[in-house]
């Protein structure tokens, strides 16, 4: 062990690992937040209860069905997303050219609902969540003592940010998803169905929140109440790094959780409010966010 500004090395990155973890989940479900809004113009509160669902999914996958872990990382998005899709075709697709309010009261209500409904059925205690077999233990390099689990979600969502930032920015069905916010009209003469690939993208969106709330799974107790308490914080990482920006999601989300990291080491009073600091500053010197376009 050794010590960097007379900290001991072991704290310090202790820290920075836990805010790599955080802004991992920030980030995945702050990148499922801005792909909504981008394309979809709607402000999905139920971004949360989605996370939850996700977990759940996996929990009652296991105890029903014995799927495990890594079967459940893709069967969990797969079904919360299908969900999403029903959400988004009978009650969402009203919505789009109404005023953002509209969506933001219908997600908030739907967000309400669900939690109720999982809160009276599995109660407000947490259940347990066994981590895989296959990621258990962790490796001492020396500095710090690495648990394999957590370098996998870090490796996993950094992956999966990556891979969705460059399917839209880069890719000819990203230059579609985009071209078909901005004209869905001119997009729908060249014969592409913009209304299905609008709920498919609500659903992919659905999708990584839930499979965020997967990866959480075994490290947070899978409980009703577990997307209440971190969609408010996801909010504010899209703010800061512009509502709709797939690059300012995912970079904010990572950034931001490793800045609360640190604050609580340092100044663990300030740990719960930092980001909300962060994004009051930003909002003052850039009000459409760090990676958003001022319209």
């Amino acid at each position: 062990m050794f010590e960097i500004f007379g900290i001991p090395s072991t704290a310090l990155f202790g820290q920075l690992l836990l805010g790599l973890i955080n802004g991992s989940f920030y980030a995945l479900l702050s990148l499922g937040l801005a792909v909504i809004f981008g394309m979809l113009n709607i402000i999905n509160f139920t971004h949360g209860a989605q996370y939850m669902m996700g977990a759940f999914a996996a929990f009652l996958l296991l105890d029903y069905l014995n799927v495990n872990y890594f079967a459940a990382l893709v069967l969990a998005p797969i079904i919360v997303g299908a969900t999403g899709i029903v959400v988004e075709r009978t009650m969402l697709q009203w919505l789009y050219k109404l005023d953002h309010l509209y969506g933001l009261l219908l997600t908030f209500g739907l967000a309400l609902i669900i939690e109720g409904i999982f809160r009276h059925q599995y109660g407000s205690a947490g259940q347990p969540y066994a981590l895989p077999e296959l990621l258990t233990g962790g490796n001492n390099l020396g500095f710090m003592f690495l648990p394999n689990y957590r370098a996998w979600v870090i490796a996993v969502s950094l992956v999966v940010c990556f891979a969705t930032w460059f399917i839209i920015e880069r890719t000819k069905l990203g230059a579609y998803l985009r071209a078909a916010t901005e004209n869905p009209t001119l997009v729908q003469a060249f014969g592409i169905n913009v209304p299905r690939m609008i709920t498919l993208t609500y659903g992919f969106g659905v999708a990584l929140a839930a499979l965020a709330g997967v990866m959480a799974a075994p490290i947070y107790q899978v409980a009703p109440q577990m997307g209440a308490n971190i969609i408010i914080i996801v909010f504010a990482v899209v703010v800061i790094g512009g509502m709709g920006s797939i690059a300012g999601a995912i970079i904010s989300g990572f950034a931001l959780g490793v800045v609360e990291g640190l604050t609580k080491y340092f100044y663990p009073e300030a740990s719960s409010t930092v980001i909300f600091v962060v994004m009051a500053i930003v909002l003052l010197v850039r009000p459409a966010g760090l990676f958003g376009k001022e319209r």
